[in-house]
């Protein structure tokens, strides 16, 4: 187990902002990563924990306590069923399922970050999410100070949700578990339109699984959300914002505030949510209340391929990136009546 102190944190997170923590561990096992966590929880420290960096908005004060870097490595293959270490590379991890013919997550391909991140923001995209295929979390419990076994009923994963991000002090994921398909090479059902319409078939239809994730790689390349270190759109946590989802009375206060800014004639996106509500699309509202691409005079701007991206562009703070992130917010709510809510985590800032 590795220990630095005075570490800086920005090359660990992928927007390369914020400042440094007053201690550093790197841990590679399960065993290190629960002793770390025993031995802050015993001496009150504050702890942060790391994975791929990919979801983390640290302020420019750093941290001050310790920050644990969870590099653990485990990916077992046992017919269908996946089992993988917390500290995993994901999309390294949807290739060999893809190559092993398995499908399931192949839709998940280029999303940055570890395998242990993707049950705490039931991590999806392009038709898929890991509540449909993660059958077991295996988590250590600062509470009880017990390792669980926590089964997918009971993970109370939601959009963008779950039960280890609704308490996020209380559970250090160590390992995750899935079930995947085996259809032949074939992948799952085609769910997204834009997918579909990319691969040339009709939602419902398979496709060969690397023809799959090759699609689903181009088209995240082309919104700027694969990692490329040359590539500033790229230097971002993918979606800054959720999907608002909206009650029928919020949605008709929306529909006639897109009306009195648009036209009569103007629809906003609106998709079926869970318990009768409307899901509607963050990046339409970003774009119509006046912030396009590319938008921004500073270090810190919206992606030139995708306005749910808020990037880096090589020299920016963290304040710099959260003063474009309230003014997309403020500009938004104000055109619309919606708030915006950040997906990546913020530490020891907020909007």
């Amino acid at each position: 187990m590795q220990e630095l102190h005075d570490a800086p944190l920005a090359p660990l997170t992928t927007f390369r902002l914020g400042g440094p923590a007053h201690r550093l561990i790197t841990a590679t096992t399960d065993d290190e990563v629960i002793a770390a966590v025993r031995e802050a929880d015993d001496t009150g420290t504050p702890l942060l924990l790391i994975g791929g960096g990919s979801n983390l908005v640290i302020g420019d004060k750093g941290f001050a306590g310790t920050a644990l870097v969870i590099a653990t490595e485990g990916f077992a293959l046992d017919g269908t069923r996946l089992e993988l270490a917390a500290g995993e590379v994901w999309t390294d991890a949807v290739a060999r399922t893809v190559e092993a013919g398995l499908a399931g997550i192949e839709c998940l391909a280029g999303i940055p970050g570890s395998a242990g991140a993707t049950p705490i923001q039931n991590v999806g995209a392009y038709g898929q999410e890991v509540a449909s295929t993660i059958t077991e979390v295996v988590a250590y419990d600062r509470l009880t100070r017990e390792t669980v076994t926590i089964p997918n009923a009971e993970c109370a994963f939601t959009y963008r949700h779950s039960r280890f991000k609704a308490d996020p002090e209380r559970y250090v994921v160590l390992r995750v578990r899935f079930e995947l398909e085996d259809a032949d090479g074939l992948s799952e059902p085609v769910k997204y339109a834009e997918t579909a319409r990319a691969l040339g078939v009709e939602a419902g239809d398979r496709v060969p699984l690397a023809e799959a994730r090759e699609t689903v790689l181009k088209l995240r390349s082309g919104k700027g959300m694969v990692l490329d270190p040359e590539d500033h759109d790229t230097w971002s946590a993918g979606s800054f914002f959720t999907n608002p989802i909206l009650t029928d009375e919020e949605f008709a206060v929306f529909h006639a505030r897109v009306r009195e800014r648009l036209g009569a004639d103007a629809v906003p996106p609106a998709y079926p949510a869970a318990d009768g509500h409307t899901k509607t699309s963050a990046a339409w509202l970003i774009d119509k209340a006046g912030f396009t691409k590319g938008y921004g005079s500073g270090p810190a701007r919206i992606s030139t391929k995708h306005t749910l991206a808020l990037t880096n562009r090589g020299t920016a703070t963290t304040e710099d990136l959260l003063t474009l992130a309230r003014e997309v917010v403020a500009g938004v709510r104000d055109v619309f009546g919606v708030t915006l809510v950040n997906e990546p985590v913020t530490v020891g800032v907020s909007l």
